[in-house]
């Protein structure tokens, strides 16, 4: 499998509050509220695109030779469950600014959607093509896109046996009363280990992501 870096996994949410506060509680607070459906958000550094005219030199990527910026936003995702996945259909709009608007001119521009275990194992990846068109004087141009993505329920499920060590009662006196479950390792793996997204974003040259990086 490839590796990819990408954001924290937001689509865990566990919510943590000092045990030694809870431990006289007669139910359980920790309990996990967690959502199976991958998270969903744009990769860094691939968020936009900026294209130059042709025949500006590797070196002098700058402002004076720049033809277009395109910049995905409006993310959009319709999560739906069936007995073997959790299906995201996902949309998004990609907004383009043109610095000569003369003529009527057309954008091909690819964008990637992959799906990312426990924060940087790539499962799958798809490319499509969002197309942007410019009529004559025209300087901003709007273009949707759009992309699906599936994730395994066995895959996105936590053991019960971890589960159950974060959802135990616990009662003051208990030896392990004061213990977040949340600090031993193994649940912290699994939880990983369960957890998707799906990040979208620009495909990119080398050239193109490292100016994204620079700027």
């Amino acid at each position: 499998m490839m590796r990819f870096a990408s954001y924290r996994q937001a689509a865990m949410a566990v919510v943590a509050v000092p045990i030694l506060l809870l431990a006289g509680c007669d139910r359980n607070p920790l309990l996990v509220q967690r959502s199976s459906c991958p998270a969903v958000a744009v990769a860094a550094y691939t968020g936009d695109t900026t294209l130059f005219r042709p025949g500006t030199p590797i070196s002098a990527p700058d402002a004076a030779n720049m033809e277009a910026v395109a910049t995905i936003t409006n993310l959009r995702d319709d999560c739906a469950e069936t007995s073997e996945q959790f299906v995201s259909r996902i949309t998004y709009d990609v907004v383009a600014r043109r610095t000569d608007a003369a003529q009527a001119r057309q954008y091909v521009l690819p964008v990637f959607a992959v799906v990312v275990q426990a924060g940087n194992v790539v499962n799958a990846k798809q490319i499509s093509s969002v197309v942007v068109n410019f009529a004559a004087g025209q300087d901003r141009a709007v273009a949707q896109g759009t992309a699906t993505a599936a994730v395994s329920r066995t895959a996105a499920a936590v053991p019960q046996a971890i589960l159950d060590k974060i959802n135990r009662k616990r009662r003051a006196g208990d030896i392990d009363a004061a213990t977040d479950p949340m600090a031993d390792p193994e649940v912290r793996a699994a939880l990983r280990a369960a957890s998707f997204e799906v990040l979208i974003g620009f495909q990119l040259d080398d050239r193109a992501l490292a100016y994204n990086i620079a700027k």
